[in-house]
């Protein structure tokens, strides 16, 4: 074989890919690729910032009086009587937007490409991730959290990066990062001094759980998250699509950060308290997906998403029976109405009598 093209397949191969993205990504110099290089790397990106009080005044605006907006601002959305239903409308538009931000990298996200290819990825991961921090800082503070020290963010095992951690934790789905979120708010509600708070983060009750789930993204982060960057997985009618970080994956990782952050004590004061002090860490942190489904819209590939995301979506009429949808292990994409765990969420026909 000719050494020249010996030495490029090598250098094509995905491990030599992987050890490039790496070596790039690093934030910190120790060799190895962690959630917090990435949100580092992140928070970098131009217009990721985002100031709690200019976004908050900017969304209420249109809605309410001067008084009612300074009520949110000083306190929470929630504090100031505003419906959850309004609330969860402008989370799913504030999803919505960064997600159509998103898309603008996503071509360059799944597309197969050689060494050349490689230099760019980390841009486009930091844009990525930026986005998804853009989105967890304004549904933080839609469902009533307070401003986060983004500044402080760059610094690792800070109380602000490691909130910033569990967030990423419920977006992939994490076991316990739910858990320990809910107990932030529920301390946050009661008024629990922020010292006390960011003690629990930095060397309490949930530092353990926030090094678990940093733990978690260290196994899986090039094994699977960025699976798609070399790889395409996901059948498509017409094609298929990267299997990792693209335009799909967005929307899923947010629903699952607003349907934790929604049922707070911040959010929600009739929901259950989760003591901070009384967090037990898991022995390990598996995926919880169990089982992951993909919907054609649009006639792109969205997901995954879990069975319970699937019946949301059908009931707010985003899934029709006729949508097609697959999952792993599925030889085909099939319509909704023939998923068995969807056939009775659709509304069934209605009988027509034939009177002679």
């Amino acid at each position: 074989m000719n050494k020249s093209k010996s030495n490029k397949k090598s250098e094509d191969s995905p491990k030599n890919k992987n050890n490039k993205i790496i070596q790039l990504m690093d934030q910190n110099g120790d060799g190895k690729l962690t959630i917090e290089d990435v949100i580092i790397a992140s928070l970098k990106v131009p217009g990721i910032k985002i100031d709690r009080d200019s976004f908050l005044r900017k969304e209420f605006n249109a809605y309410f009086d001067e008084a009612t907006i300074d009520k949110i601002i000083e306190h929470n959305p929630a504090y100031a009587n505003i419906s959850r239903t309004k609330i969860d409308n402008m989370a799913d538009a504030v999803i919505q937007f960064e997600r159509v931000c998103v898309s603008g990298i996503s071509t360059a996200l799944s597309a197969p490409g050689g060494i050349a290819m490689v230099a760019t990825i980390p841009a486009d991961i930091t844009q990525y991730y930026g986005y998804m921090l853009r989105a967890t800082q304004k549904l933080l503070y839609l469902y009533g959290f307070p401003e986060i020290d983004m500044e402080e963010a760059q610094i690792e095992d800070s109380a602000t990066m490691n909130t910033i951690i569990l967030c990423m934790g419920v977006m992939y789905g994490v076991t316990g990062a739910n858990k320990a979120l809910k107990a932030m708010a529920s301390a946050l509600g009661k008024g629990v001094e922020k010292k006390l708070l960011n003690t629990a983060l930095t060397k309490g009750t949930i530092y353990p759980i926030v090094k678990k789930v940093a733990k978690w993204f260290s196994i899986h982060m090039t094994k699977d998250i960025f699976a798609g960057f070399f790889k395409k997985a996901i059948p498509v009618v017409g094609g298929i699509i990267g299997g990792g970080i693209t335009y799909a994956t967005f929307k899923p990782c947010c629903i699952r950060l607003r349907d934790t952050l929604k049922e707070t004590k911040l959010a929600n004061p009739n929901v259950a308290e989760e003591n901070f002090e009384e967090l037990e860490v898991a022995e390990d942190l598996p995926d919880t997906h169990k089982e992951e489904f993909y919907v054609v819209k649009d006639e792109e590939a969205e997901g995954p998403y879990e069975i319970k995301m699937l019946k949301e979506m059908i009931d707010k009429k985003e899934i029709e029976k006729s949508t097609l949808i697959w999952k792993k292990g599925m030889p085909e994409w099939i319509p909704a109405k023939s998923i068995e765990e969807l056939k009775n969420e659709f509304m069934p026909e209605i009988p027509h009598n034939n009177k002679k």
